[in-house]
């Protein structure tokens, strides 16, 4: 009889051994995801910013390259004004926190954006106004967790992001992969409520801007829309600048500047 308690004794010690360290594992599987995504946000942002960079749009019957700059404050802050071409420059974007608003200098008129068109198409392009200025945090917005897709490198880490549900954003769910090593994203996989893959976001040219190591390439591809993508490419990025205290605000919308 005591044998056998000693017996139970040993291996309620060792059930409760591996609960601990299942769960010392599980801590750190979920301050690693937090990490990952918080970097994913902030990949081309910081406390503030400045960019340049082009969008290049493809589609079956047309092409267009749009070249523009901004201003980033935050995760809440956004500014951006294309220069080129001629047709659309002048025409800006301007957000503050959940507001957001299109300059368009042809009738000198700003519209508010309503969030009901966050996930419209901006310019055309076949990344949405959301996209562009970031309504939607993944880290604040989003549960995610550590997946394995089969098939997939054991280089990087894929994580499944959902949406909470008080957040009015239309994607079922994101997958994210991340390299292991530096933490540089790979791609992004966009899903609808059916489980369908409705877009997928590459990364690339990962470069030095500044101390940061980030992709100077991104490009959308909608999987239902043959012959459909639009490239960004940045030239030029200074994180932790200086603005002026009225970049963010509807004067600067409307001064051309």
């Amino acid at each position: 009889m005591k044998r056998l308690i000693n017996t139970a004794l040993t291996l309620s010690f060792l059930l409760s051994i591996a609960a601990c360290q299942l769960s010392a594992q599980a801590d750190k599987n979920d301050t690693l995801v937090k990490q990952l995504i918080r970097e994913v946000d902030e990949l081309y942002r910081s406390k503030s910013s400045y960019s340049e960079l082009e969008m290049e749009i493809v589609t079956p019957h047309w092409q267009r390259t749009l070249a523009m700059y901004g201003w980033t404050e935050g995760l809440d802050k956004t500014f951006i004004r294309i220069t080129s071409p001629k047709k659309e420059n002048g025409v800006t974007t301007l957000r503050i926190e959940n507001e957001m608003w299109n300059y368009l200098p042809k009738t000198d008129k700003v519209m508010k954006i309503p969030p009901s068109m966050m996930m419209s198409s901006w310019m055309g392009s076949d990344f949405t106004n959301d996209d562009l200025v970031k309504e939607f945090s993944l880290f604040e917005d989003y549960m995610y967790e550590f997946i394995h897709p089969e098939g997939e490198p054991d280089s990087l880490y894929y994580i499944n992001c959902i949406p909470n549900e008080d957040v009015p954003i239309v994607w079922n769910n994101i997958v994210i992969s991340v390299r292991k090593d530096d933490h540089i994203p790979i791609w992004q996989k966009y899903y609808d409520e059916k489980g369908t893959l409705m877009r997928l976001m590459n990364y690339s040219d990962v470069r030095n801007f500044g101390d940061r190591l980030i992709p100077a390439t991104m490009e959308m591809i909608p999987q239902n829309k043959e012959g459909h993508k639009t490239v960004i490419r940045y030239h030029k990025l200074e994180f932790d600048i200086n603005l002026d205290k009225d970049v963010f605000s509807l004067r600067k919308l409307r001064s051309g500047k």
